[in-house]
This record gives structure tokens, C-alpha cells and sequence, in this order.
């Protein structure tokens, strides 16, 4: 980390995921290598190949948000409020007590409200345009759940969305840290929401041949690095963590969970979703977080990767994983959190980033699941289907999104 920069510690941690609307349950699930994954809901999927998806299962926001507040807003801001309520509880944060100018919010979000784009279509065919809902675009706009974040939390520092696909969450966390080392924030709300399942969303998917069809065991369907993987899991779900700069912190006596060394992004400036077949511009992202953590390739205890579960990607970030670490990459212990709960897109980065947190307290390592058929072309340690306890000090944590946007972050236990 660059001389003079201040430190940004992580005080509080929420997750509502498929495994649960909660930190616990979500950690839980994962050392325990529970897969989230079931048969379709939230979508009709009978006309589609995949019939399959990591929802939040039985979900209801009125259990957390005023019913008609909750009914204003899309999925993806429920989410979100509810997973930053957990975590500014934890974090002990009381608005009255800390300046709520330099408290910010950055999230990150793939496609904002999909299904109420879909609905919404679907009422403007069949009814007619005049019969949509006058909270149209405030539901379904990306840049919708920070701002709801913002006002429901009285956030009035920097407020801002980063839409870069699957790396959407990761990169928000790094703009995050970044407003803070650069003394523009004190406090903020980072990490990610998404709730994109719909028909729009599977139709689109299910052309591209993205998506996996293993309908008949979905809790089998999302293996990364397996040789048998077939596509992602369409998944939902929000992590959040509240970032500080370390004095801040230690002034009000928070407790501090982690920090966040540094972070790197990049692009391979190659092709509209397929990734570098060399792994290239992902290993730069790679390098460049390890340069702006300060700390060299020897130093991570592990990887937790961004193991989608397609053929070409995983193929690709072990490729990644080999340029940045050489020999070493052999020796890093790498898992895929969305082995058990599918892929939430520009979510998915915010709930691995909890599980990094989660990792380092508690100095295990979830596995990745479903991992039966070796693959020549991904022969890393992938932590293969039982969790490890293990000294974790040092964590890289990968997101790498459509159009090649590349985003890395690193994580380290807390030492004053």
C-alpha cells in the first residue's frame, strides 16, 4: 500500500443470499457446502433450457421494510437495505453520533429492476402504457439502490453505482476505498445487490447457450473448475460491507473485522463477453491490486475466485491465476462461492467479499462444491467439495465481467 494512504478497515458485514437472509446463514451454508440452488420461482422458465436458479427463497421485505415504502421499490433495492441494515448494525453505527455528510455509498449492480422491466412490458402490450406504475424508473433504474441506500440510511456523503456486469460489486468496493483514502469519506456503504431473474433475463442468457441445463439435480448444476460444468446458475442476492478509514474506527471504538489492502482493475479490450483466452487482461487486474496492496504474489493465502461455472471462464481465470502467481499458483488454495449459490452478476462480488471477511475470522476456507471431474486446463487447488481450516492472513478476491472488465480486491486479517 502507497506511503500516506489511510488505512480502510471493514467494521460491518450483511448478506441476503440464496443460503440465507443473513451473514450467519450464509457462512454457514457455505463451510458446510450447502448449495442453494433449486428449481426456478421468481420466473417461468418452461419454454427455456435452464429451469434452475439460486433465489431467496421465500423472501418477503415487509419483514424489514415498511409496507409501503417496500412496495416502492424493486427487488434489488429490498436486497440491498435489508443486507447494509445488518451491516451497519453490526458496525454500530448510530447516525446520531457520527457526521452523516462524510458517511457515502458506492454499489455495484448489473441490471437494476429486470423484472419490473419485464412486467412493466408486459402491461404496456396488454394494458397500455398509461397503466405503469408512476414508480417506473425509480424501481428500475441501477443507480436506484445506492440512492435508496443513501436516503434510507441518511447517507449524504458521495453517492455513486458501478455498472461493470460481474465485476460490478468487486470495483464497487474499490471506489469505495478509494473515497475514503482520498479523505472524501469517512464512512461508506459498499459491496453489491442483484435481482435480475425474469423471462427477459433467461431468454437472453439461454441464447447465448450461457446457462447450465443440469435441471434435473440443480444443487449439482453450478460446478466451476469441474470438467462436466455446462454453464453459470442465474443467482440473486446482496453483500454489503461498511468500510472506514481505520482512525475513524478506532475513535469510536468500532470493531474492526478486516481491511482492504488495495485493489486493481483492467480491461482485455477483446470481445463483448467471451474472456482473454490467455487470461491476460484478468491477470493484470491481479498484479495491479497486489502492487496497490503492497505486498507480493507469496503473500496470499488464498484465492477466492470468480469461478462462474462456464467452460470458457473458469479455463481462463486459472490461466489468470498462473501469470500472476507463476509456480506459486499451485500452492494457493482458490474456491468458488458460487459453487453453492450461483451467479448473481454484478451481486455476486459483494457476497464474496463476506465470505473473505468470514474467512478470516474464522480461519476456514468453504470449498468448492460439486468438483467430481478433474479438468486438464483448470488444475489449481480448488478447495474440492470439503471446507479447510487454514492460517489465512492475505485474501485476492476475482470478479471478471462481461466486455472484459476485470476487478480484484485484496482483503487482509486486521493488525494495528
Amino acid at each position: 500500500m502507497e506511503h500516506g494512504k489511510k488505512r480502510v478497515v471493514v467494521t460491518g458485514t450483511g448478506a441476503v443470499t440464496p443460503l440465507g437472509e443473513n451473514v450467519n446463514d450464509f457462512w454457514n451454508g457455505l463451510v458446510n457446502g450447502v448449495s442453494g440452488v433449486g428449481p426456478m420461482t421468481l420466473a417461468d422458465p418452461t419454454d427455456y433450457p435452464c429451469q434452475i436458479s439460486g433465489e431467496v427463497s421465500g423472501f418477503d421485505p415487509e419483514k424489514y421494510i415498511e409496507k409501503k415504502e417496500s412496495r416502492r421499490l424493486a427487488r434489488f433495492s429490498q436486497l440491498a437495505i435489508v443486507a447494509a441494515s445488518e451491516a451497519i448494525m453490526q458496525a454500530g453505527i448510530s447516525t446520531s453520533k457520527i457526521n452523516i455528510d462524510r458517511m457515502g455509498v458506492c454499489i455495484g449492480n448489473g441490471n437494476g429492476g429486470f423484472p419490473t422491466i419485464d412486467q412493466s412490458m408486459r402491461t404496456l402490450v396488454d394494458r397500455g402504457g398509461m397503466r405503469l406504475s408512476p414508480f417506473f424508473f425509480p424501481m428500475i433504474l441501477p443507480n436506484m439502490a445506492a440512492a435508496n441506500l443513501s436516503r434510507y440510511f441518511s447517507a449524504r456523503g458521495p453517492s455513486s453505482t458501478i455498472v461493470t456486469a460481474c465485476a460490478a460489486s468487486t470495483q464497487s468496493i474499490a471506489h469505495a476505498v478509494d473515497f475514503i483514502r482520498n479523505g472524501r469519506a469517512e464512512i461508506m456503504i459498499s459491496g453489491g445487490t442483484e435481482a435480475g431473474i425474469s423471462q427477459l433475463g433467461l431468454a437472453g442468457f439461454s441464447v447465448m447457450r450461457a446457462l447450465s441445463n443440469r435441471n434435473d439435480k440443480p444443487e449439482e448444476a453450478s460446478r466451476p473448475f469441474d470438467a462436466a460444468r455446462d454453464g453459470f446458475v442465474p443467482a440473486e442476492g446482496a453483500g454489503i460491507l461498511i468500510l472506514e478509514s481505520m482512525e475513524h474506527a478506532q475513535k469510536r471504538d468500532a470493531k474492526i473485522l478486516a481491511e482492504v489492502l488495495g485493489h486493481g482493475e483492467s480491461s482485455d479490450a477483446n470481445h463483448q463477453f467471451q474472456p482473454d483466452d490467455d487470461g491476460s487482461g484478468a491477470a493484470r487486474a491481479i498484479c495491479w491490486a497486489l502492487e496497490d496492496s503492497g505486498i507480493g504474489p507469496h503473500e496470499v493465502d488464498y484465492i477466492n475466485a470468480h469461478g462462474t461455472s462456464t467452460p470458457l471462464n473458469d479455463a481462463s481465470e486459472t490461466l489468470a491465476i498462473k501469470r500472476a502467481f507463476g509456480d506459486l499458483a499451485y500452492k494457493i488454495p482458490i474456491s468458488s462461492t458460487k459453487s453453492m449459490i450461483g451467479h448473481a452478476l454484478g451481486g455476486a462480488g459483494g457476497m464474496e467479499a463476506v465470505a473473505c471477511v468470514l474467512t478470516l475470522a474464522n480461519g476456514m476456507i468453504h470449498p468448492t462444491i460439486n468438483y467430481t471431474t478433474p479438468d486438464p486446463s483448470c488444475d489449481l487447488d480448488y478447495v474440492p467439495n470439503v471446507a479447510r481450516q487454514a492460517n489465512v492472513k492475505t485474501i485476492l478476491s476475482n470478479s471478471f465481467g462481461f466486455g472484459g472488465q476485470n476487478a480484484c480486491i485484496v482483503l487482509r486479517k486486521y493488525e494495528e
